[in-house]
């Protein structure tokens, strides 16, 4: 059976991508730090003859060594990341850590390896924020130049950096995936579509910064895995592809379609789940777009699910896994973040 490494396979999209991989019949190895959004779902697909996961530091250079030296995989997908923009603002040392250094490590391991005529591809999955604010009438290409705006964004940007010159100097063999805002299972409350669905459940409010006009692209996280499994099979070693789904939107016509979802399902909503705008964060960048024509010319993927049948299963999934939502015992989750300065 081949093998694949995923580098925080526990995380949101990992583990759609983890369990995506296995569906293909893939030996699935997930590498995870296991930080307070990880999480190890107890699903019937993954067994013993098809998955390993491993509790490690992207930063333990000696044991990521030591593993892919072992397993010699065909691809590894660092997913291995801090991604909260906010968690960012409050705290950027961990997104240092590991965004940067945690993907130096891995590349080093990646070029000792390359030495030993070991050469697994590395499929390195970043953000559009690495783009900065967009204007209106138009959508980022591939060849823009980079302009991040929190310290999230600038440490996937310098995390991307350090990609494309491991590719030039010690030719390692990579590509580099830059992906609109995921939505789907196991996401984190406190990104802003399982945040709003998770107050609706508690008859708590609804917050959306400033007057909710920020600008977003959208894709589930199937549509995702599939492009990233695209670029496992057909990416050019050394480019960069942007994945999106061309659907924008207002957050606050997000949550309001959120809401109507509900409804049409008669499912009560609480009087206390209203709209409620709050401060903004700091340098809050106003819109992402990105021009995914590339993608969609070179490798023939295009996104499957619409947008409204996406955040209808979303909400399916939350109300069928509360249990996902009622672990999280930690109230300093629901704490607002990113106005510390």
């Amino acid at each position: 059976m081949k093998k694949i490494i995923v580098t925080g396979g526990s995380g949101f999209i990992g583990n759609n991508l983890v369990d995506f991989l296995i569906r293909k019949n893939f030996f699935v190895i997930n590498l995870d730090k296991f930080t307070y959004a990880s999480y190890n779902p107890k699903t019937s697909i993954r067994n013993k003859k098809n998955y390993k996961l491993i509790k490690t530091d992207i930063n333990n250079k000696n044991l990521i060594l030591k593993i892919l030296k072992k397993y010699r995989p065909r691809a590894v997908f660092n997913l291995a990341a801090e991604t909260h923009v906010d968690r960012s603002i409050d705290g950027p040392k961990n997104f240092i850590q590991t965004n940067i250094n945690g993907t130096f490590n891995l590349l080093e391991t990646l070029r000792i390896l390359r030495k030993k005529k070991i050469n697994p591809k590395l499929i390195h999955i970043s953000t559009d924020e690495v783009y900065g604010d967009i204007k209106k009438s138009e959508r980022s290409n591939e060849n823009q130049k980079y302009k991040p705006s929190s310290p999230y964004s600038a440490s996937k940007a310098g995390a991307d950096h350090l990609v494309k010159s491991y590719i030039r100097t010690y030719k390692i063999n990579a590509v580099i995936s830059n992906c609109c805002n995921n939505f789907g299972p196991y996401q984190f409350p406190e990104k802003l579509i399982p945040k709003i669905i998770s107050n609706i459940f508690k008859n708590k409010s609804l917050p959306i910064y400033a007057k909710g006009k920020n600008s977003r692209e959208w894709i589930y996280v199937d549509d995702h895995c599939e492009a990233l499994f695209r670029l496992y099979l057909k990416g050019k070693n050394g480019e960069s592809y942007n994945v999106g789904s061309g659907i924008n939107l207002q957050n606050i016509d997000l949550v309001k379609k959120i809401i109507k979802i509900f409804k049409t399902m008669n499912i009560k909503i609480g009087n206390k789940s209203k709209i409620k705008f709050v401060k903004d964060r700091p340098g809050h960048d106003f819109r992402y777009a990105l021009n995914s024509n590339k993608i969609l010319r070179e490798l023939k993927w295009k996104p499957k699910v619409k947008f409204d049948e996406g955040l209808k299963k979303t909400v399916i999934w939350y109300l069928n896994n509360k249990n996902f939502l009622n672990r999280i015992k930690n109230k300093n989750y629901e704490k607002r973040l990113g106005l510390k300065l």
